[in-house]
């Protein structure tokens, strides 16, 4: 089991193609995640994508883009380990970290794709 198990979502009140283009940028990633080398295994489309991770952390991540309602429900997935053995305490520092940057990450991606957009509401 990886040190580093981290779930998130966040509804985006747009199509996942528009959500998958701003994940697909690989000059995005350097922004999203600048600890962090990244290696897509695996395009799925509109559906996200699974990345190798290498850097200050060692293991997978996946963004799944879940259409639901008028938007997109973003699942995001990171598994892994830290490069050094850790004590239990920097351990927890890292997740909790870590949890803390994908709601950012999320929640950046909101206010700028949903560009004022409210739920139910044409894009």
């Amino acid at each position: 089991m990886p040190a580093v198990d981290v779930v998130d979502e966040t509804f985006l009140a747009v199509p996942p193609p528009v959500v998958k283009a701003a994940f697909a940028d690989r000059r995005a990633w350097r922004g999203f995640w600048p600890d962090l080398t990244l290696e897509v295994y695996l395009d799925r489309g509109d559906e996200g994508l699974r990345w190798t991770v290498q850097g200050a952390l060692t293991g997978s991540m996946e963004v799944w883009l879940e259409p639901m309602l008028d938007g997109t429900l973003l699942h995001y997935f990171l598994r892994a380990d830290l490069p050094r053995p850790a004590q239990p305490r920097q351990i927890q520092r890292e997740i909790n970290r870590r949890q803390r940057a994908a709601k950012s990450i999320a929640l950046d991606l909101k206010t700028v794709l949903e560009d004022g957009r409210r739920p139910g509401c044409p894009p």
